[in-house]
């Protein structure tokens, strides 16, 4: 019987890979979990990711009518911080009974709850896979509760030595999920066998969702939508094909009663342990593109640059809202944090200073200076998140680089910007402008000038081996003329939907 149950799920995971499924991107991690799925060993699966990014709709979709047992933990938000490690216990013995757990007394504590998971796991063993997906682990772990304790004596004791047992692990708090368990130093040390951190959507696969949605947005909205929502499935799904992409902005953020009005708020709640610390990390960030050095953020908060600044950081950084980078011509003790997060860039840029409701703000406002101008930065952490793209383009995929923009101060002479620099290992630079317009970018006189300066201003900067390659990204093309030859290399939209 176990064997003809193995062949019923194999099948099924043959017809799951298809498109007609509707499961967009993920390709790599679907293969990924059915090749654990067939193991022959236990295993222990962290998924973490950013609030919203799919990690739950991808453990179902893979695994529907293929979970053992399942439970989710509660938000900390709905539940009094007194009677929480009551509520989660409580809810994780509902779910027990739902899958079948009968005539046992509810778990006083973490220990008795995990017992009463090993009686059920093996009241309904018959050979076959048994998956155990524990959602949102991090919520399970209250103050003073013994939860980490508990779950290591539940693996360590009993799970990992059951061949068929698979347990999946998602959470929201990828600070939690790397400190507490993939990183964990006790007990759970080593016990991960495979982590997967889901990535937001890149354009291209922005767009294979909006095509399977019917919604008929063209690259250049496309692009516009990435600059809002991040490339997260969960806030495209509010997307109306019925709607412009206009519309659509002015539907979920500033009309009455807007979906992800209040999304930014919840967004820190949820995830983070000091989540009015973190959010004004994050505030101090947004005012400044390149960011600030960690001596510079904690005396503009007026904090401690202490234990407590390092783990809001770290956990901003784990959880892909800031990266940690070193501009180019610093040195490495020059590190600076620059918040990457487009839903927190958008939200603060126009949402939060909204002090009364404009329910067609953004249709009345998009040739508007202001929305242009947020076009252009926002146009630029893009391309920082297209990196690959950008090296596939300039058939560069294979080659090591760091790359950064470049703001050198002015002092005697004229100051400069560069939007992006990639930094190759093998002796070139290609100094990238960044323009994001509605037609193909025209260079004038002033501007050639202005491209031959940062030219010569770089090459003074850099060793005398390197060479540097002017590089244009723009949507969708640059128009010749006498002075277009500045310009090496051209990389348009249609490269970064690559």
């Amino acid at each position: 019987m176990g064997d003809k149950r193995w062949k019923i799920a194999k099948n099924a995971r043959l017809i799951f890979g298809t498109r007609g499924n509707q499961m967009i991107g993920r390709d790599k991690e679907i293969k990924e979990l059915e090749k654990i799925f067939s193991s022959n060993k236990a295993e222990m699966v962290a998924i973490y990711g950013r609030r919203r990014v799919g990690k739950t709709y991808l453990v179902d979709e893979v695994f529907q009518n293929r979970i053992t047992f399942r439970h989710a933990g509660l938000s900390p938000l709905e539940t009094e911080p007194q009677g929480l490690l009551e509520a989660q216990l409580d809810h994780f013995y509902n779910s027990l009974k739902l899958h079948g757990i009968k005539d046992e007394k509810k778990p006083q504590n973490w220990l008795d709850a995990f017992f009463l998971l090993e009686k059920l796991l093996q009241n309904v063993d018959d050979g076959t896979r048994q998956v155990v997906f524990l959602d949102e682990l991090p919520w399970l772990d209250t103050p003073r509760s013994g939860f980490i304790r508990a779950f290591e004596g539940f693996w360590n004791t009993w799970g990992c030595h059951r061949k068929n047992l698979m347990v999946i692990i998602c959470g929201s708090a990828n600070s939690w999920m790397e400190n507490e368990l993939i990183n964990n130093h006790g007990g759970l040390y080593g016990r991960v066998t495979r982590e997967i951190k889901l990535s937001p959507f890149n354009l291209m696969e922005c767009e294979e969702y909006y095509k399977s949605k019917g919604i008929a947005f063209s690259r250049y909205d496309i692009v516009q939508s990435y600059m809002i929502f991040g490339g997260i499935p969960y806030y495209m799904e509010y997307v109306d094909a019925e709607l412009s992409f206009a519309q659509n902005v002015d539907k979920v953020f500033f009309d009455k009663g807007a979906s992800l009005r209040v999304e930014y708020d919840r967004l820190f709640e949820s995830v983070f342990k000091r989540p009015d610390a973190v959010k004004n990390i994050v505030e101090l960030l947004y005012t400044r593109n390149m960011g600030y050095t960690r001596k510079s953020i904690a005396e503009l908060l007026g904090v401690s640059d202490g234990g407590h600044l390092t783990k809001d950081l770290n956990s901003l950084i784990a959880s892909d809202f800031v990266v940690k980078y070193v501009p180019f011509g610093l040195s490495r003790r020059e590190e600076y944090y620059k918040l990457v997060d487009s839903f927190c860039l958008f939200y603060l840029h126009f949402v939060r200073n909204q002090l009364s409701t404009n329910r067609h703000f953004w249709q009345q406002n998009t040739a508007q200076p202001q929305v242009v101008s947020w076009r252009g930065y926002a146009f630029e952490n893009v391309c920082f998140n297209h990196i690959d793209q950008i090296k596939d383009a300039l058939g560069i995929r294979d080659v090591i680089s760091s790359e950064s923009a470049w703001t050198k101060k002015a002092d005697d002479e004229e100051g400069m910007q560069i939007d992006m620099l990639i930094m190759r290992k093998d002796n070139v630079v290609n100094m990238c402008e960044i323009k994001f317009y509605s037609d193909d970018f025209t260079v004038n006189k002033d501007y050639y000038r202005t491209i031959q300066r940062r030219v010569e201003g770089l090459i003074a900067a850099i060793p005398r081996k390197m060479s540097v390659y002017s590089t244009l990204i723009t949507t969708y093309g640059l128009k010749k003329n006498e002075y277009s030859g500045v310009f090496v290399k051209i990389i348009t939209l249609d490269d970064l939907f690559r």
